[in-house]
């Protein structure tokens, strides 16, 4: 059975994970699998181990502390996950999700998240995790390794999520974009949503035929406008939804290599860094 996989920690972007996972479970009518994950770590490293320039029996001594600090640190890793999934499991269904399964996983956490995702109709994950919530010139180190390798559609949560009324979709023709018109198209998350296609590009008769294409396909399901504007992609489509009340930006995601990437930059990156609303990733 399909399920929506809604991947918490210990940030601020907890809620709106539960909340955005409750609307997607509502409207596709499946039950939410809620995951937390206690990442692997060497607390002999993560504390510095100097145990080579002491004496044999203050090694012993010191490595022996680790150890009991260690295996303290990982009680209180697994306490406070207990504790966040509960919370969790509560939000959800006090927003009317019945059907609920809670997850407690150790591991790497995009390993995992692959791990889980294999009948999950969409993975939920915060945009930044507890260690870089603050950190608003970047988005979380997961995220983009997360959607790179996933082969599901990502719904990525901003810190004060709303359940969307209103759909932004970023269009450029190109086979991600058209994969992601093809969910709208097609999947009950988006029923009844209006839908604004934008496509950041100059004004010539090619742009506009698909455009109206694009355009055309969802109107027999949708109240559809169109904009077709030149400028960088990031400043068009951001305005968009910026005016957009209750918006939810669509797009297709990381459409180049991950060289070309590391050269010039990703607009997917910079879209889920400067938006202030949900945003679905497809691939």
């Amino acid at each position: 059975m399909q399920k929506i996989l809604a991947c918490i920690d210990a940030s601020n972007y907890a809620n709106s994970v539960c909340d955005l996972a409750a609307w997607a479970a509502k409207r596709l009518e499946m039950p939410v699998e809620l995951l937390h994950i206690v990442q692997r770590k060497d607390a002999v490293a993560a504390r510095g181990d100097l145990s080579g320039a002491i004496g044999l029996g203050a090694k012993t001594d010191l490595m022996e502390e680790l150890v009991r600090l260690e295996e303290t640190d990982a009680r209180l890793q697994v306490e406070r996950g207990r504790a966040l999934l509960k919370a969790g499991e509560a939000r959800l269904r006090e927003s009317g999700v019945a059907d609920v399964a809670v997850l407690h996983r150790h591991g790497g956490i995009v390993e995992t998240i692959l791990e889980q995702e294999a009948d999950a109709r969409v993975v939920v994950i915060g945009k930044r995790g507890a260690g870089h919530e603050f950190a608003t010139d970047h988005i979380g180190s997961k995220i983009e390794r997360v959607v790179r390798a996933s082969s599901k559609p990502i719904l990525i949560a901003n810190r004060a999520a709303q359940a969307p009324s209103s759909v932004v979709f970023a269009y450029d023709a190109g086979p991600a974009a058209d994969r992601a018109l093809e969910r709208l198209v097609n999947s009950p998350l988006f029923v009844g949503l209006p839908v604004h296609i934008v496509m950041a590009d100059s004004e010539n008769d090619g742009h506009r035929r698909a455009l109206e294409a694009a355009a055309e396909q969802l109107r027999a399901g949708h109240e559809v406008t169109t904009s077709l504007r030149k400028g960088k992609p990031e400043q068009v489509i951001a305005e968009i939804v910026e005016q957009t009340p209750g918006a939810m930006l669509v797009m297709g995601a990381y459409g180049h290599s991950p060289l070309r990437t590391l050269i010039v930059g990703s607009t997917t990156t910079t879209m889920v860094r400067t938006v202030h609303a949900p945003v679905l990733l497809v691939r």
